[in-house]
């Protein structure tokens, strides 16, 4: 059932509650909203369409028995003629749970809804105040994106397009640490290739980077090559083997340049890169300590500067300016994010892993501390664990290209390598990576089965609902329509389509309406939880429906009107497909 019809039924439900609380006399504490809440559907489809448990709420104050109760209202419910467009029956079950049975025309009133609005179904008109900053990704540039940012890549980007369905404006950003100690490692790694010293050469850099892509990077600066980073500055290697300053830069540009390669494979794009290092330059750091100790919010103690964040929660003060000098990593932090709230973004949300636990409770100390204005809580983290990648049966641990770890580059070449072409391998294979990383809750663990990736089974969930899609496209094509014309679909009146679509009466067939329905509210719940991952279920559950739907019912069949309704409720199906599939940044292929 819609949104729309569960209120209005739910309405309905409430004005026959009202009138047999007025005939027993009885309070009645539960408000019309209260009623519609309650409603769910029933885990098990022989409990019925929906159900609610009001009536056990509802019988300590009504001095009664919840199944007597129950069954009361359940009487009322089938006498009340504003209920019989709805209800098939209400029976009461259990303890006092009341099922209900709805009306075939109830149910397959959705597939109406979603041919007027194909492309936008589920989704909710614009609130240009609510504005969100979504980060995710910000990979430090000290190598190439690895299977956890990856991670973070396809969670950011769905949430960020499950937002937007929701009203919001969602403001995508990266933010690069592209300063400390880090950095002079990078810097050190490679100035070491360039002279000519390997990874196993004693005078390595101890704390050195030993992926084979320093050599890359050495090499490229040896050649006097060029890079363009994502803000479009242009980096020329000066090719001087002593010259730190300018291999830290250089480096630095190469892989931010190689990192926009792999996001722009993985089909992920930002509305801003912000640096760490402008944070410094700008001022913004030192006018954060400053603002800080003028508020006594900071001291003096053993040579460091210290936040009192136990002020706010945390377990521990917290160093900010170490006593050999240097500011640790959460004060730029700080300050980052109180420039966040100084541009109009009320909601702050960061996707990062599970090691930045820590980091939560002295950024928000220091945002309190500064007395600025911003909202306790401020900003949300979503923290996500790591992912273990199996091949072949075997733990993949590292790459040959970044030396410690998998990329991200690799696991999509991996997930695509049965296709047909290299371009087509980076469709299927991204295809199979971002569906399957946000198939999981964030913050459970995660196994990466590139051998059931390639898989081309039902096994497989994102074969398996691309192939659903493809499927309908399949049949369509026989019925001599273009799946992506739906002017046929409008040739109906209102009226001639709901006559049409009473044809829809098998079991599997309302099903499939069921399955249909569900999808506004799984988009609000999934947008109000920043859960992709239910999106990623419920197209499961979807491709499940239709694909029973489709064995046991025939849809070209003689029958004229018939199979008019088979079709257009083919074509309502592919509608939410595809808008499911491109939340989770996926394709809704016409053939497989």
């Amino acid at each position: 059932m819609l949104p729309s019809q569960r209120r209005a039924f739910g309405l309905a439900l409430y004005d026959v509650l009202v009138r047999l609380a007025a005939q027993q006399s009885a309070p009645l504490s539960p408000s019309a909203d209260d009623v519609i809440d309650s409603l769910h559907q029933p885990k098990q489809a022989e409990h019925g369409d929906l159900a609610t448990s009001i009536m056990l709420k509802l019988a300590k104050s009504w001095g009664a028995k919840p199944p007597v109760l129950a069954q009361a209202w359940a009487n009322s419910l089938m006498q009340s003629a504003a209920l019989q467009e709805w209800l098939v029956a209400a029976e009461v079950a259990g303890p006092g749970f009341v099922n209900f049975r709805l009306q075939p025309a109830a149910k397959t009133a959705v597939v109406a809804e979603i041919l007027e609005q194909p492309q936008h179904f589920g989704h909710q008109p614009l609130r240009p105040d609510d504005r969100v900053l979504l980060e995710f990704v910000s990979a430090n540039p000290t190598g190439p994106l690895h299977v956890g940012h990856g991670r973070q890549a396809a969670l950011g980007d769905s949430l960020a397009k499950l937002l937007e369905s929701q009203g919001a404006l969602v403001h995508r950003e990266f933010y690069y640490n592209d300063a400390g100690a880090q950095i002079d490692n990078l810097t050190r790694s490679v100035a070491a290739r360039v002279n000519g010293l390997m990874p196993d050469d004693p005078a390595f850099p101890v704390d050195g980077y030993r992926g084979d892509y320093i050599e890359d990077i050495a090499l490229a600066y040896r050649r006097r090559e060029s890079v363009t980073t994502s803000e479009g500055t242009t980096v020329v290697a000066k090719g001087e083997p002593n010259n730190l300053p300018a291999i830290g830069a250089f480096a630095v540009a190469y892989l931010r340049h190689e990192q926009d390669l792999d996001l722009a494979a993985f089909g992920v794009c930002f509305d801003q890169f912000s640096l760490e290092s402008a944070l410094y330059t700008d001022g913004h750091v030192e006018s954060v300590v400053n603002r800080l100790v003028q508020n006594g919010k900071a001291y003096e103690n053993d040579g460091a500067l210290w936040l009192r964040s136990t002020d706010y929660g945390d377990d521990k003060d917290r160093v900010m300016r170490k006593s050999g000098g240097g500011y640790t990593y959460f004060v730029p932090d700080v300050a980052y994010h109180l420039q966040k709230w100084k541009r109009g973004f009320g909601r702050a949300v960061n996707i990062q892993g599970s090691d930045h636990h820590g980091t939560i409770a002295r950024v928000r100390a220091g945002l309190q501390a500064l007395e600025e204005g911003v909202s306790e809580g401020f900003p949300s983290y979503i923290l996500h664990k790591m992912v273990t990648v199996m091949r072949n049966g075997q733990e993949v641990k590292i790459s040959k290209r970044a030396g410690a770890y998998v990329t991200l580059r690799d696991l999509i070449l991996w997930s695509g390598s049965e296709a047909d072409s290299e371009a087509a391998d980076i469709d299927r294979g991204r295809d199979a990576v971002r569906f399957f990383l946000v198939s999981r809750k964030a913050d459970s663990e995660f196994v990466f089965d590139v051998d059931l990736a390639l898989s081309k089974s039902d096994e497989n969930p994102v074969y398996y609902v691309q192939y659903a899609h493809a499927r309908i496209q399949s049949v369509l094509m026989q019925a001599g329509h273009n799946g992506a014309d739906l002017s046929w679909t409008t040739l109906l009146t209102p009226t001639e389509r709901a006559a049409c679509l009473e044809r829809l009466d098998s079991p599997k067939a309302l099903a499939l309406c069921s399955s249909l329905s569900t999808y506004p509210s799984i988009l609000a719940q999934a947008a109000e939880e920043f859960a992709p991952h239910l999106i990623a279920f419920y197209l499961r559950d979807l491709a499940a429906a239709f694909h029973g739907f489709y064995n046991a019912d025939r849809v070209l069949v003689d029958d004229p009107g018939l199979r008019q309704a088979r079709l257009l409720l083919l074509v309502a199906t592919a509608c939410v497909l595809r808008s499911g599939l491109s939340i989770l940044g996926v394709r809704a292929p016409n053939k497989m």
